[in-house]
């Protein structure tokens, strides 16, 4: 190689290699989004079923009581929200909660049940289901339920932003799926 060349091949392998280290150096990147929400419970997918027609990047609160052994032990609760558009507010789309109780959910009027081999209900803004027996003793309760219930204002009826049909699949969805996540995560 000539003599002359090599202060323009310096030159250009230094501006290469900045260009590479650059394009693998971490930048203002938001770390991701968690793929599940509410302790497990729910995947974000389904997580987004319910809307409140205000749009947003989704994110959940998530608190807990922990209890002394015996019933009412468990008490999980989760509020899902949605960040308003100019980013800073969070609003409340929904609330999920997860206790211990004496008794099975059982049926409210003109509620929809929730399928085969699901306890529980749904309407358009509220719903309920049963983890199988089995379940509260793994989570540390000697009552003999735990019971996954969402409240969904923002599906009710009179506010109309969805269908009856499609609130109702929307809330049978979340709990349904809820429950099914809380008893594969508990072994029950």
């Amino acid at each position: 190689m000539d003599r002359k060349w090599l202060p323009l091949g310096l030159v250009l392998g230094i501006a290469g290699a900045a260009v590479v280290t650059a394009g693998l150096w971490p930048g203002d990147e938001q770390p991701p989004l968690p793929e599940s929400l509410c302790y497990g419970a729910l995947s974000r997918q389904t997580a987004e079923l319910i809307d409140d027609g205000g749009g947003g990047e989704l994110s959940a609160e998530e608190w807990q009581r922990k209890g002394t052994s015996g019933d009412y032990a468990v008490f999980m609760g989760c509020q899902v929200r949605r960040a308003a558009p100019d980013g800073d507010a969070l609003r409340g789309v929904y609330q999920l909660i997860v206790q211990d109780t004496r008794s099975a959910p059982g049926h409210r009027k003109d509620s929809v049940p929730l399928g085969a081999g699901v306890t529980g209900w749904a309407l358009p803004d509220r719903a309920e289901a049963a983890l199988p027996a089995g379940c509260a003793a793994r989570m540390g309760s000697t009552a003999p339920y735990v019971t996954v219930s969402l409240s969904a204002p923002s599906q009710a009826e009179k506010r109309g932003l969805v269908d009856r049909d499609t609130a109702i699949r929307n809330s049978a969805t979340v709990v349904r799926e809820a429950a099914a996540n809380l008893a594969e995560k508990y072994g029950c």
